[in-house]
């Protein structure tokens, strides 16, 4: 076993020395998609893809193998599942969720890592909106519709990276001296599959097409919130508040088949495919919530929409609206504000900068005013400090954040879940990078769920926001329709 599960107050003094063993091949005939498809039935557990500024690649995609364990969080405890073998470990005042992850991930040293991805394995998965109770007193109010724990990780150890640059798949295995025989088989039995054909099933096509979602709040129900909110604006209550709908719906889609209509519909910087079995995040979150890279904290807030033109002229067209509209920009430079406080409170006096502002980014379906935070991250602090600073993001909530957040339970209809919360991964590198969870489908069981927001300031049209959270769902949906239709 790579990772241990005795969380001891000398976990740091028996840390696993470990390092990092490769294997590669060409990547010219293969893709994430492909090779996800095909070591499926070995273990593959999640897909990490990336498109960055709507049409660059990013570098890395990552498939994480067969989690050694898994680490699910409730409000009671974390526990730690291999197989059939559970833990449990209780929160207290002393021992909170994200210092538990923390000492399990101490409990490995890596050696000898130079030149690696940021993720080279570690806890990946998904942290839900509802966490910030961890560490926040937010009021309790809103019933948990979905009942799902609070965060949820693979534990990975074997990974394979897709380099886009070198046009190379790495295998990567964690080990020490001991296992380095048992690491080297399984690269091998892995690189056997990937060279190996795929064989696609015949797809199963849904004999009933699944009835339209049901909204939790009609359109007039929103209209009111919306309304209600700039109630508390004028008040002086919040500045800017963020409202959300939630969907609900039925299918049996084959989730997988969910994840590659969506990545074709709207590909995104954030695009992602995480199976826990019993329930499956699926999402292209345009937005970053934080990253820590050799120790610097960035931070990209996006705020202000307009769609996509069917030209280049009519694209300009709406760039320069978007950049023109006063209350698009107040928004922006409030969310800008928030995220320059949330470094401040964990990097080096002075070098929290703006590093781009309100720059215009385009996506498949849409354009966003986008703006650049960095930080340095002040001696003896970490991933997880710098994620509990920042989490949840302000785009998702507003601002004031705690005033915002509590407003939110007071007007939505039930708790958001993994809405608005983030994927992605603390790594045993120290490094970290996670996106917050919107345009992201839930599915558990065949149900599926999702969500959508709308910032509202002072000046917001009541009904141009309900749009705004239909215009965001609407990918969603048609990945939906498209998988029932079978995809091939």
């Amino acid at each position: 076993m790579v990772f241990q599960t005795i969380l001891s107050a000398d976990d740091v003094e028996r840390a696993s020395q470990l390092h990092v063993i490769s294997s590669s091949i060409p990547a010219d005939l293969e893709t994430p998609v492909s090779a996800y498809l095909k070591l499926k039935k070995h273990g593959a557990k999640c897909l990490l893809e990336s498109v960055e500024s709507g049409t660059i690649v990013g570098r890395y995609s990552f498939i994480g193998m067969r989690p050694e364990f898994r680490i699910i969080v409730t409000r009671e405890q974390v526990e730690i599942k291999n197989g059939k073998t559970a833990m449990a470990i209780p929160l207290t005042a002393e021992k909170s969720a994200l210092s538990i992850i923390k000492s399990l991930l101490q409990q490995v040293k890596l050696t000898g890592v130079h030149d690696q991805p940021r993720l080279l394995g570690g806890a990946v998965g998904f942290i839900s909106y509802d966490f910030v109770r961890c560490f926040e007193k937010i009021p309790d109010l809103l019933p948990d519709d979905l009942n799902l724990p609070l965060a949820m990780f693979h534990m990975i150890d074997t990974l394979l990276v897709f380099d886009h640059v070198r046009r190379k798949i790495d295998i990567l295995c964690l080990t020490d001296a001991s296992g380095e025989k048992e690491a080297e088989d399984k690269m091998n039995r892995i690189k056997a599959t990937l060279l190996g054909p795929l064989s696609l099933p015949s797809p199963e096509l849904c004999q009933v097409p699944s009835a339209e979602p049901v909204s939790d709040l009609t359109p007039d129900q929103f209209c009111q919130a919306v309304d209600d909110v700039k109630r508390h604006i004028k008040a002086g209550d919040v500045y800017q508040q963020v409202i959300s709908r939630r969907l609900r719906g039925t299918t049996s889609a084959d989730p997988f088949l969910v994840y590659r209509s969506l990545r074709m519909l709207n590909p995104s910087p954030y695009m992602y495919f995480l199976d826990f079995d019993d329930v499956v995040l699926i999402g292209s979150s345009p937005e970053a919530m934080v990253r820590l890279e050799n120790r610097i904290a960035t931070i990209r807030p996006i705020a202000g929409t307009r769609p996509r033109g069917t030209n280049e002229d009519e694209d300009r067209t709406l760039s320069e609206e978007l950049l023109a509209d006063e209350k698009e920009r107040a928004e922006h430079v409030m969310l800008v504000d928030l995220g320059r406080n949330d470094l401040g409170r964990c990097c080096e006096v002075g070098s929290v900068k703006v590093t781009d502002f309100m720059m215009v980014e385009r996506f498949s379906h849409v354009m966003h005013l986008t703006s650049n935070v960095t930080g340095k991250l002040n001696p003896g602090l970490d991933q997880f400090d710098l994620f509990q600073a920042t989490f949840p993001a302000g785009t998702v909530t507003g601002a004031p954040k705690i005033r915002a957040m509590q407003l939110i339970e007071e007007m939505e209809k039930s708790k958001r879940g993994p809405y608005a919360g983030a994927v992605g991964y603390f790594s045993l590198s120290g490094d970290s990078d996670w996106c917050i969870n919107i345009r992201n489908i839930t599915m558990k069981g065949q149900n599926y769920y999702l969500q959508a927001g709308a910032g509202i300031v002072a000046d917001s049209v009541p009904d141009n926001e309900f749009a705004e959270t239909e215009s965001k769902m609407a990918a969603l949906k048609k990945a939906i329709e498209i998988a029932e239709g079978g995809l091939r």
